[in-house]
């Protein structure tokens, strides 16, 4: 590294290296035992202490020129080697943190070797080729298990189940292909064998972008319906478009005016509702219409064929969903999900923001009349007799559980599948009625003639941890000894995935109730037991020290600190305010709003999945004021906040605010305490609940510390929002992943046989449908700012190239 210069630059050279590197290591070394010491005090590993030890006594030597200090790093290096197989043996992200960079200084220690010794190098290059083999080795390890992670084997169920009829084919006329939710369509034009050829066709702008006002909260999510030759979608903030399905040139738009004060925690639209009026000649205004419900809480009704409001349908083509709740402020009411119509009744919940007041808007569920927007039935679980609206200045009981997220309905039954969540104020309990703690967590079945509880199912007992219900459950053929039974799949955040009889939600699968950790703020509050899924469930085990990830060991060390800390008996560890507790799963699940696909025909459940802990901690009202936290009706427009859901929510209305760290990043450089994966894709057999393949979503390239993408395409397994389609041909269709892909999966296998990247951020759930005898595949780029990705207007379209 000194050739050319002279003798005397030589020498300078030399001891500027050998200072430098051992400053650099003493450093590091003496940032290691003061956190070491850190550690050991809170009951951690001893291995930190021991190594910055040693690092300060390689870097003191090598400064003073001695061999001695070279010899000690070798020494730390090979006991960190072992250390860190004892550790997490050979599992590829675990290594990355305990073994690169120390790695990364290895090489710089053998490079100073023959500077420490210039007299003497014959044994140098030896000892440096040994270290640089064991280098290539242990990277070489990694490296092949990062690029090649091994899935469950493939398992396919012996035998198929007969579809039931009711799954999308050429049209996807809702929100889930069908209001049963399956996600399948019967289409097989696209196969794992020529799904290579396929091509980007078109690409639709919704025209729809945040303002300087909505930046940081936007994330449209939206799902296109396909009805005969035309696609019907809503943009971010609800305006109505409509293309022709072959060529995704715009037919018409409308514009209902939302206006950004009433962007809740996002920008979202999840889909629109497809209806066909009874009684109506083809031909005749608002036939077939088109139904939204928008940030604002309005229903819209347009007419499918010019997108020109239905004047018989509420006042001009709208009704306001807020009637009889009292106050709303804007933002704190909002519909982000697709209406779901049942017997001409369309039944509506709204998201109400979270994390503000104990006393806000009612999460009261309401049907109106498809056709005159008349209100048919209100159902208050405080108030069940109040009738379809308040009456004598009453309003909707304030702060019930609410449903956020897309209902599914069953025509035969008359039964709408509702998954309700939290009342207000997630994290505590002690101001709920039995009423709300009868229902909060629970999946009920409202009867559409009558407005009643048909039954409900509980997931969660007094839930403290906003564990409430995001996905949509889908309508299964469940195979019984005596034939198929009416039932229902319901995912959970917990990773619980339930199968019920959907007739009366009686389980078909084993449901256990299983002892819990108590304590906390409100130990008399916390119940000893909860339900435990023995179908099958997508959680991995509880978190440990070992657990714990970063770039560096210094930083890994930090969050080992953190895990110390904490409060964390496991699973539904107590909320407390003494100091923070670790929630795991975090509160996107498991499974959230994107939901699961079912395959019929194969019998598969395919479930995509978050693995990520939040580091939460409730806050004494005295500080919460002291920092400042206020509510939605208090902020003034530049106080509006785009971050995380629950960072720093003041809850007011109960004794505590809640700071939420979601998915627990480190501050300095971004990363997740937890070591990846940190989101999945499994295959599961219906029967059985057997995982018949389980494989990271999601690559690295978008991703690295400080915000800086890697661009590297291993998969790490990224955080994920949307959900799936699966197809007759055999394959799966995602994006949801941080890495802005859309990717194929063949759904024997679960490998990935094509991928594509999108424009922005594909935080949606694809479609398929045919027309003009072609298949199609098309997808929402919109972005999230949650998910930190790109934000974008684009609707993109694929199908095989001609060739094919």
């Amino acid at each position: 590294m000194t050739h050319g210069l002279t003798r005397p630059q030589r020498g300078a050279f030399a001891s500027g290296y050998l200072i430098t590197l051992g400053v650099i290591l003493a450093l590091i070394g003496l940032v290691l035992v003061v956190g070491g010491v850190k550690l050991i005090s809170v009951g951690g590993s001893a291995y930190y202490l021991l190594a910055g030890l040693g690092l300060i006594g390689s870097g003191v030597l090598i400064a003073l020129k001695r061999m001695l200090g070279a010899w000690i790093y070798v020494g730390v290096f090979v006991v960190t080697a072992l250390w860190a197989l004892w550790e997490v043996g050979l599992a590829p992200w675990p290594l990355v943190p305990r073994v690169v960079a120390p790695m990364v200084l290895m090489a710089l220690v053998v490079a100073a070797m023959p500077l420490l010794e210039p007299g003497r190098p014959g044994r140098l290059p030896t000892l440096a080729t040994g270290g640089g083999l064991a280098a290539v080795l242990v990277v070489g390890i990694i490296a092949i298990n990062i690029a090649n992670p091994r899935p469950a084997p493939a398992m396919m169920p012996a035998d198929t189940l007969a579809s039931g009829g009711t799954d999308a084919g050429a049209d996807w006329t809702a929100y889930g292909a069908t209001y049963g939710a399956r996600r399948y369509s019967t289409l097989n034009q696209i196969t794992p064998q020529n799904v290579g050829q396929l091509k980007r066709v078109w690409v639709a702008h919704t025209r729809d972008l945040p303002s300087d006002k909505a930046k940081g909260k936007y994330g449209a999510e939206t799902t296109p319906l396909k009805v005969g030759n035309r696609l019907y979608l809503c943009s971010a903030k609800n305006i109505l478009i409509a293309l022709d399905a072959a060529t995704g040139k715009e037919i018409w738009r409308h514009d209902p005016q939302v206006s950004d004060n009433w962007i809740p925690y996002t920008a979202a639209c999840r889909g629109v509702s497809y209806f066909t009026a009874p009684e109506t000649a083809s031909g005749e205004a608002c036939a077939n219409r088109i139904v939204e419900g928008t940030l604002d809480g309005r229903l819209i009704e347009v007419d499918a064929a010019d997108g020109k409001p239905c004047s018989g349908f509420g006042d001009n083509g709208q009704v306001d969903i807020k009637v009889g709740m009292g106050k709303v402020h804007p933002g704190m009411v909002s519909m982000t999900a697709a209406p779901t119509i049942v017997r001409g009744v369309i039944v509506t919940g709204q998201q109400v923001l979270d994390g503000q007041d104990r006393w806000a808007p009612s999460g009261v569920i309401q049907g109106f009349d498809a056709v005159t927007g008349e209100p048919k039935w209100a159902w208050d679980m405080k108030q069940p007799d109040i009738g379809p609206a308040p009456k004598d200045g009453k309003t909707f009981s304030r702060g019930t559980p609410n449903m956020w997220t897309t209902a599914s309905g069953d025509e035969a039954l008359g039964l709408v599948y509702i998954p309700l969540g939290n009342s207000a104020a997630d994290y505590f309990s002690g101001t709920r009625s039995p009423v709300e703690n009868q229902y909060s967590s629970s999946l009920v079945a409202i009867d559409v003639t009558s407005g009643k509880p048909a039954w409900s199912f509980q997931t969660v007992h007094k839930d403290v941890w906003d564990y409430d219900l995001g996905s949509q459950a889908t309508l299964i053929d469940y195979p019984s000894k005596t034939g198929p039974v009416p039932a229902l799949v319901l995912p959970s955040k917990q990773g619980d995935l339930y199968i019920l009889d959907r007739r009366t939600g009686q389980p078909l699968t084993g449901v256990e109730e299983r002892r819990v950790p108590g304590g906390g703020v409100e130990p008399d509050q916390r119940s000893p037991t909860q339900p435990f899924s023995l179908f099958h469930n997508l959680r991995k085990a509880d978190l440990t020290e070992r657990s714990m990830w970063g770039m560096s060991p210094i930083d890994q060390m930090l969050c080992r600190i953190q895990f110390r800390e904490a409060s964390y008996k496991g699973f539904y560890t107590a909320p407390t305010t003494d100091r923070p507790w670790i929630e795991y799963p975090g509160y996107n699940g498991g499974s959230d709003w994107g939901g699961v696909a079912v395959d019929p025909v194969r019998g598969l459940i395919v479930a995509n999945y978050n693995d990520m802990p939040n580091y939460n901690q409730l806050i004494p009202r005295k500080v919460v004021n002291e920092k400042g936290w206020i509510p939605r009706d208090q902020m003034k427009p530049g106080q509006l906040k785009g971050g995380p859901e629950g960072a720093g929510d003041p809850q007011v209305g109960v004794p505590y605010g809640i700071q939420v760290n979601a998915g627990w990043r480190m501050p300095f450089t971004g990363l997740l305490c937890k070591a990846p994966p940190y989101g999945g894709i499994r295959a599961i057999d219906i029967r059985t609940g057997k995982t018949l393949w389980d494989r990271p979503l999601g690559t690295a390239r978008k991703n690295g510390p400080f915000g800086i993408p890697s661009m590297l395409p291993v998969n790490i397994g990224t955080p994920n929002n949307g959900g799936s389609v699966v197809t007759a041909g055999g394959l799966i269709f995602i994006a949801a992943a941080t890495d802005d892909l859309i990717r194929a999966i063949d759904i024997r296998t679960g490998k990935t046989v094509w991928q594509d990247t999108l424009p922005a951020g594909g935080q949606a759930t694809p479609m398929t449908y045919s027309v003009g005898g072609k298949q199609y595949l098309v997808i929402m780029a919109g972005g999230h700012h949650f998910m930190e990705t790109p934000i974008g207007d684009e609707l993109v379209a694929y199908a095989l190239s001609p060739e094919t």
